[in-house]
């Protein structure tokens, strides 16, 4: 075995890196031979044709090079890794002549997948047409590379991609595929939504998740576990970097609807400065002493931007979960208390800049173990009654949504959970029936929309009602439908799209939060937002009604 050790002549484009040391394999003793150059990140390997034609050459220490892979790219871009490369090779004293061609061979995340973060172990980049995009200091994750990230979004492309819809007029739904061409050029027409927005429409299973669905659920729970991927759920807009997606996904939809379809975009606003004050687990980018108010009107303003672009296309928001209900009964936690005057002012802001014709909004109301307290009912109304007139009773914003990544049931069957507490509003029937009329009396008849995505199951697994992080024993719930039985509830919806987790149980993670290490939350756990198989196959298998 022959080694070379390389001076690079031009180190300032790699960094610090300024020696690579290249080993020559001779084949006849290996299988498959291999060239490794060391000395930076990349692991660049070669490959030495097996052709009898060059044997003497290789044996001799010469061999042909034909192709270059690189396996992973860390801290250098592709064209930076292979300019390294034939740095390195360029001055061996060596008579070889360079004749193959570069190629990726990468074990690379998925689309969509986790690529990073503080603690992330895994891989660090994406397959072809992904781009590894920082959410936040604690999650990275491969989107289409034709996402953008700022106050604008400004390319318009035009790609084919099959999605799914369910028409929401029946309790379990029906689905149709249909192939589509996403074009990005804005309609002259206006949606106008007026009413129950749910009803007569259908609401749009996006490909985010059903991508998620179809790389982790479908390998381990075989093909039925795909149709969880044509249940609609809402996408989290939780970073500025997803509004691209809320972008591509109306595109998806425009194009579907003109086929002679009618479908609503669903998605939630989850961006606020110091978001979830009172817990740790999904803490945001945003922080208010760091520019966090401003940073969001930004967010919001290019919220707007894209649903103007696509006016035509109806679309439904859940407007910051958890939020507003931290200012009913968590005000005595130093973080909730200091963000209030921000949390009431960019709420304010949100619904009054995403009062379009096209638009529907719920803003959250927590759930019937949070707010359906007895104690915790008049406040509440009041409150949210406030904000919808501090706001000039905005016309698009239609009520408020409840259980929202919780887990619990529309109706109890029979007796209320031990959990409860002997808590009456037991359910989140009770719940919405007792807020109802409060909120009219304080000047908005407010309607209602309630998730139902993790409440299959009941009783759950939860030892205390207040155990919101991946609780045992749930399952999937109600599908989404507009058919309520209930004047006040215009659907049941999938906020909180099952699989995805709600936070991490590693105790010396950055956003642990202890609920998450608790006896009655599933674990391990990864980081709020990334894929949890082992939850989605709980949801699964304790499914009601079941998937067939």
């Amino acid at each position: 075995m022959a080694s070379y050790l390389v001076d690079l002549a031009s180190r300032q484009a790699f960094g610090n890196v300024d020696r690579v040391s290249v080993h020559m394999v001779d084949i006849s003793s290996f299988s498959f031979p291999l060239v490794k150059a060391h000395g930076y990140p990349p692991k660049v390997w070669l490959t030495v044709d097996k052709n009898p034609s060059i044997l003497p050459l290789v044996k001799a220490s010469t061999p042909l090079i034909k192709h270059v892979f690189f396996e992973q790219t860390t801290k250098l871009d592709n064209m930076s890794a292979k300019s390294l490369l034939v740095a390195a090779l360029s001055t061996l004293a060596l008579a070889i002549p360079f004749e193959g061609h570069v190629e990726e061979r990468q074990t690379c995340a998925q689309q969509w997948s986790q690529c990073g973060g503080a603690t992330w172990s895994g891989a660090t980049c994406c397959i072809s047409g992904s781009s590894c995009v920082a959410q936040n200091e604690h999650y990275s994750q491969c989107l289409p590379s034709t996402s953008t990230t700022g106050a604008t979004t400004t390319s318009q492309t035009t790609t084919s991609a099959t999605r799914t819809t369910t028409t929401t007029t029946g309790g379990t739904g029906t689905t149709t595929t249909r192939a589509t061409t996403i074009t990005s050029a804005a309609s002259s027409s206006t949606a106008i939504a007026s009413g129950n927005p749910f009803s007569g429409v259908s609401m749009w299973a996006n490909s985010y998740y059903a991508s998620q669905v179809s790389a982790y659920a479908v390998p381990t729970l075989g093909a039925k576990a795909a149709a969880v991927a044509q249940v609609p759920s809402f996408m989290w807009l939780d970073t500025f970097s997803k509004i691209a997606l809320m972008k591509s996904t109306l595109a998806d939809i425009r194009t579907a609807n003109a086929k002679g379809a009618n479908n609503a975009g669903i998605f939630v606003i989850y961006d606020l400065p110091d978001r979830d004050c009172a817990a740790t687990a999904s803490n945001g980018e945003y922080s208010i002493a760091n520019g966090g108010i401003a940073n969001y009107k930004a967010y919001i303003d290019a919220i707007v931007t894209v649903l103007k672009d696509y006016s035509d296309v109806r679309v439904i928001l859940v407007v910051e979960p958890d939020s507003l209900a931290n200012l009913v009964t968590n005000l005595n936690v130093a973080k909730c208390s200091n963000a209030k005057a921000a949390y009431l002012e960019c709420t304010n802001y949100a619904i009054k800049a995403l009062n379009l014709a096209n638009v529907s909004m719920y803003l959250d109301a927590g759930h019937a173990g949070w707010l359906g307290w007895p104690a915790n009912l008049a406040p509440a109304a009041t409150l949210y009654a406030q904000v919808y007139k501090d706001a000039g009773a905005p016309a698009s914003l239609r009520g408020l949504a409840t259980n929202v990544a919780n887990y619990n049931a529309w109706q109890i069957p029979g007796a209320c959970p031990s959990y409860t507490q002997g808590n009456t509003n037991c359910d989140e029937s009770s719940y919405v029936n007792n807020l109802g009329p409060l909120l009219k009396a304080g000047g908005w008849d407010a309607h209602f929309i309630t998730d139902t995505g993790r409440s299959g199951h009941q009783p759950t697994g939860q030892s205390e009602w207040g155990d919101w992080c991946n609780a045992k024993g749930t399952g999937f719930g109600i599908r989404p439908s507009a058919n309520t039985g209930n004047t006040l509830l215009d659907a049941f919806v999938w906020v909180k799209p099952g699989g995805e987790c709600d936070g991490t149980s590693n105790t010396s993670a950055v956003r642990y939060d202890y609920h998450c290490g608790l006896a009655s939350a599933l674990q391990p756990a990864p980081e709020a937002g990334s894929w949890f198989q082992a939850y989605f196959e709980q949801l699964y298998s304790n499914a009601n009604p079941a998937f067939a």
